[in-house]
């Protein structure tokens, strides 16, 4: 489900592309999630949890 993703801490925006390609930023994200999905066994579980529909995104 996630190729890859990337943190930045002075935006607070967590990057995630897709394995479909699709790129998206997703905002105001705290550094504890992020640093919580980097350890998560599943990322894409991990995505599903706690980040899909609870913060707003903009397709890249």
């Amino acid at each position: 489900m996630i190729r890859s993703f990337d943190y930045d801490e002075a935006a607070h925006r967590l990057d995630i592309r897709f394995v479909s390609g699709r790129l998206y930023s997703y905002l105001d994200v705290p550094e504890r999630v992020a640093e919580a999905m980097r350890r998560a066994t599943s990322k894409g579980g991990f995505f599903n949890r706690r980040i899909r529909d609870r913060y707003r995104f903009v397709r890249r």
